[in-house]
């Protein structure tokens, strides 16, 4: 049961389609959760699936406006609940990567002197530059992304620096078009932020800097230093970038400062609350979920494949495929990421258009066909991929050879599997030489909770997979970033050393691998491949 006395930490996680906010004790019990959905919860903005389409191709952007007043709307549900904010001793989080949110000049003013008598949404209009700020789904930028790699010598030279090569949604190509495309913004921007420093800045009134975990996904800077890339900074932004990114990344768990006098006159936070850097959603999963030897694999909006690598002098080596990024509680340690921008949506999707509607009638669609499919593959991308790069569009395939289309029953099995053999096939590059195995799949996000789609995983993926009791992985890794800013303040050690429970404890075994199917997913890898590559040629000749 949750403490009656003592410390709480504040955790909030900016996700794509909601803000979810928790509180938990120092015993790391949840105290309660609220969530605002965007769509739902606030329709006058008109975002769908949390996001709003551009004017240009590929544009999605999301009103920064959504987020303050989703803000606004959680923390004044907490007024109401039976729960005294005064004992909240740290306040941190984690939000949707790579996003960016341009400050005007008049921002940190207007942060500093908010009227406790009057909402945030009230007050920081003329706080934004921008009033939409592009988000990870973003596809605009290629002309930005080749003139980037161009500038440093290639793809593996970037991924060399950054961790990753240069992506659509990342954002200093995000930055660099609207350097170009809107000048008069851009020269407007006192400071630039990510989501997640977007949502540390509210809290300490102040522009806060940015998180090293979190800034490993833009592209500027040095992964082996974590600062940024004077030559990266120019080509993005110009000489003037660095003054709007305001000081270097921070490490995550240290502390920013104390919450604004905005937050205790309004909601009777303690004046000595603190405040910890926010990080993204996937380094936030991966402090509150992961032990060694353990892959995470978050079935969100984006799929996204996730490792911890422990500090060894040395980083893992780059590729053009996967990302890099640095620990956020670990210095010298980093992450090992595979993304897809195709992940629930288009789970979602095909369950609307094949199985009625229905997961019921998904699963029943997924047991009554083999492994393999019965020799039918289906590749479904309806917004331009990240994993291969730039297709778009739906293709199958029967033994290997393009066909028109599919048995209707044959799409549920097809979408699972193809995502998932996409990972299959990645994962003996991205491990490091000489890493120990992996042992245990921890499965998080919308669809983990489905036993069908736990069992193929880890069909596919040959490892046992685990569930988390709560389902609050970044919210909760936000309040824990909070607690151990604190704790290193009386303690020596590391993340670890802090936790009070085993992370094991945190988990349920929901499958383990069928040997018989681990064995057929092995022999039907190599037809996966084939038809992926076909799958590339076919798009790189469309664009041409």
């Amino acid at each position: 049961m949750p403490s009656s006395s003592g410390p709480l930490y504040l955790g909030l996680d900016l996700s794509t389609q909601q803000l979810k906010i928790s509180i938990a004790d120092d015993n790391e019990e949840l105290v309660l959760e609220h969530a605002v959905h965007f769509d739902r919860d606030l329709p006058k903005y008109g975002t769908k699936n949390g996001a709003i389409r551009g004017s240009e191709p590929g544009e999605m952007l999301c009103p920064v406006a959504v987020w303050i007043e989703a803000v606004d709307v959680l923390m004044e549900g907490l007024k109401k609940e039976d729960v005294d904010l005064h004992r909240i001793a740290g306040v941190s989080g984690a939000a949707q990567q790579h996003g960016s949110v341009y400050w005007s000049r008049a921002a940190e003013r207007l942060l500093q002197t908010l009227d406790a008598g009057k909402s945030l949404t009230e007050q920081l209009g003329d706080a934004l530059a921008l009033p939409d700020a592009p988000t990870w789904q973003d596809s605009s930028t290629t002309r930005e992304c080749r003139e980037l790699e161009e500038y440093v010598g290639g793809a593996q030279n970037l991924a060399d620096i950054t961790g990753s090569r240069a992506y659509e949604r990342f954002t200093a190509s995000q930055i660099a078009k609207i350097a170009r495309k809107k000048p008069q913004v851009y020269e407007n921007t006192a400071y630039i932020s990510l989501v997640s420093s977007f949502l540390s800045s509210l809290f300490l009134c102040s522009i806060a800097p940015i998180e090293v975990s979190d800034a490993s996904g833009m592209n500027l800077m040095d992964l082996e230093t974590c600062t940024w890339d004077e030559r990266l900074l120019e080509a993005s932004g110009g000489k003037e970038l660095r003054a709007k990114l305001k000081s270097e990344p921070v490490l995550g768990g240290t502390i920013l400062g104390k919450v604004g006098k905005w937050w205790v006159d309004r909601y009777g936070l303690n004046p000595e609350c603190i405040v910890a850097p926010f990080t993204g959603d996937n380094p936030s999963s991966i402090v509150s979920l992961s032990s060694p030897g353990d892959a995470i694999l978050s079935l969100g909006t984006s799929t996204t494949f996730l490792v911890s690598v422990p500090p060894s002098g040395t980083l893992p080596a780059r590729t053009t495929t996967s990302h890099l990024l640095a620990h956020p509680t670990a210095p010298g340690g980093s992450i090992i990421m595979l993304c897809y921008k195709n992940g629930a949506l288009t789970r979602e999707q095909v369950r609307d258009r094949h199985a009625n509607k229905s997961w019921d009638t998904f699963n029943e669609q997924v047991l009554r066909t083999p492994p393999g499919n019965n020799g039918y593959s289906g590749f479904y991308f309806p917004l331009p991929e990240i994993i291969p790069d730039g297709v778009e569009g739906e293709f199958f395939y029967k033994d290997g050879k393009p066909t028109d289309s599919i048995p209707e029953t044959a799409h549920s099995r097809a979408v699972l599997e193809s995502q998932l053999l996409s990972i299959h096939a990645r994962l003996h590059d991205i491990m490091p030489k000489g890493a120990a195995p992996l042992s245990r799949l921890v499965v998080t996000g919308g669809s983990s909770g489905n036993p069908v789609i736990q069992q193929i995983c880890a069909d596919i993926l040959d490892l046992p997979a685990y569930i988390a009791k709560t389902s609050a992985s970044a919210t909760v890794g936000g309040g824990l970033l909070a607690k151990f800013a604190l704790w290193k303040q009386t303690h020596g050690g590391t993340f670890e050393n802090m936790r009070l429970q085993d992370v094991h404890d945190q988990f349920t075994k929901a499958a383990d691998p069928n040997p018989k199917a681990v064995k057929e997913y092995a022999e039907i890898l190599p037809t996966y491949r084939t038809c992926e590559a076909q799958v590339v040629r076919t798009c790189a000749a469309k664009r041409t």
